[in-house]
């Protein structure tokens, strides 16, 4: 056991290099380096799976005994990792890493040119590639299925699908209803991009992210990188909206404090990072939203805001509020409101089965996404980065990660409903300023223990119930029922 668990150290240690390479790619990196670094990933990838998937690797489990529950769940996480690397030909990991490496640089170039048609051929390649990846891990079985297991392990569509079912007509009724009554004013000025920034590592702070093992850049798409005493994130500004860095930063600082707050004897472990990106999710989510866009705590960023702008034309906190929290319709799902956030995630959640089953070409994607998207959300998309091509998912063939994020969603209207009954002053808290209670909260009860559980287990474990879409249903309607007097 002891051999094998030094074994995986190094492999994570490696794995932890490959993930800060592509950190540097969204941050650091100049344009003209992607054909090299490419080649770089492909290298890094090709060592990875040669040690995943290593004869020495299978003896080792094979003859490991753990003797505590710790050791018997890295046990579980090396071999589910194993059985998976040995069913994926080390040539297509290989191209796998090189080819979603360059069509990054792609799909970020064709974003810029409102060029569907330039992303198109290396989407198929990479779809194709990533197909092929899926029949090998699903070996008979449902090839969808097996590609959520990257993200969610024990997942399945199905289960999904029910879920989602259940929670959809709730969030359209709200949907509906909320919008048939008039809404919040808008920000209408400019806010200095530096002075967004400075804001956002203060809220960053307030939320405990550590700088000492961390730091925040800026990229294209905001996200985390990194775990143990390495954790990255990035965000990004807007001239005219201050929330979107402002969120963007709380969102990614709950994936960072999930990561740096698991137990440090689980370092460079198997069990040593975020269970599942369902679990993941809920903690951004949860920071973001229920917490940072309370209206306890969003009565203390008034107050920020005026100290960083001064008069910003907001007259209180309580109109400051229902701006943070207004409804309107968008195009953009990282910077969705709460109640139709969902609703984007379903459109990807769709379109993704379809195009691995086969059931649609990508030359057709702009099309099915335009026409889903008039349908559920009654309008039309006006230009492909606010349609087909504003998240980079696809492009680094992250298929089946999508549902995670609704999935999370769901995790963290369950958690917050504990959280709440946990801390009956959590507002008192939250209005000076003081996430303290919150995340001091979740830290113990869901984020120390990082992959040592299942994912429904950690869930379950934390709220004290099983995972249901009713909380975060009731939260919704209660929180945007009194802010819109439905």
């Amino acid at each position: 056991m002891d051999k094998l668990l030094e074994y995986d150290r190094q492999t994570q240690a490696l794995g932890q290099i490959a993930g800060r390479l592509g950190w540097d790619q969204e941050t650091m990196m100049a344009r003209g380096s992607a054909p090299q670094r490419a080649e770089e990933m492909a290298a890094i990838e090709t060592v990875l799976h040669a040690r995943r998937s290593s004869a020495e690797l299978g003896d080792l489990i094979a003859q490991a005994t753990p003797t505590t529950d710790v050791g018997q769940a890295q046990l579980r996480e090396i071999r589910q990792s194993y059985e998976r690397a040995t069913k994926v030909p080390a040539d297509l990991a290989a191209k796998i890493a090189s080819v979603t490496s360059q069509s990054q640089g792609i799909w970020a170039a064709a974003r810029a040119e409102e060029n569907v048609s330039a992303f198109v051929p290396v989407l198929e390649e990479v779809l194709e590639l990533k197909r092929a990846e899926g029949q090998a891990l699903a070996a008979g079985g449902d090839v969808y299925d097996a590609m959520l297991q990257d993200y969610e392990p024990g997942g399945t569509a199905a289960e999904l699908d029910a879920m989602f079912g259940a929670l959809r007509p709730g969030l359209v009724d709200l949907r509906g209803a909320i919008l048939d009554q008039p809404a919040p004013p808008v920000l209408d000025r400019e806010f200095n991009e530096t002075l967004q920034l400075q804001l956002s590592n203060t809220v960053a702070r307030t939320f405990g992210y550590d700088f000492t093992k961390g730091r925040i850049d800026k990229a294209v798409h905001p996200f985390s990188s990194g775990s143990g005493h390495d954790v990255r994130i990035t965000t990004r500004t807007a001239l005219r909206d201050p929330f979107n860095c402002i969120y963007s930063t709380i969102h990614e600082v709950g994936h960072a404090c999930y990561e740096q707050n698991i137990d440090d004897a689980y370092a460079l472990t198997s069990i040593g990072h975020g269970v599942s990106m369902g679990v993941h999710e809920s903690q951004s989510r949860i920071y973001e939203n229920q917490l940072g866009r309370s209206q306890a705590f969003t009565g203390w960023l008034f107050g920020q805001m005026v100290d960083k702008f001064g008069d910003f034309g907001v007259p209180d906190a309580e109109t400051f509020y229902k701006i943070v929290n207004r409804v309107s319709n968008g195009f953009i799902r990282t910077e969705a409101d709460e109640v139709q956030y969902n609703l984007h995630v379903l459109i990807r959640f769709d379109l993704e089965r379809a195009l691995i089953s086969g059931d649609l070409a990508v030359k057709d994607l702009e099309a099915a996404w335009n026409d889903r998207f008039k349908s559920d959300f009654g309008f039309a998309v006006d230009k492909p980065s606010n349609g087909c091509l504003q998240d980079v998912h696809w492009s680094v063939g992250l298929f089946g990660y999508f549902a995670t994020y609704s999935l999370g969603n769901v995790y963290a209207g369950c958690l917050h409903q504990s959280l709440r009954a946990a801390i009956p002053d959590l507002d008192a808290q939250l209005g000076q300023g003081n996430a303290g209670p919150a995340t001091t909260w979740l830290r113990d009860n869901l984020q120390v223990h990082g992959g040592l559980k299942t994912p429904t287990q950690t869930i379950q474990d934390a709220c004290g119930f099983a995972p249901s879409e009713a909380p975060l249903l009731d939260y919704l309607k209660n929180k945007f029922g009194a802010l819109y007097s439905l």
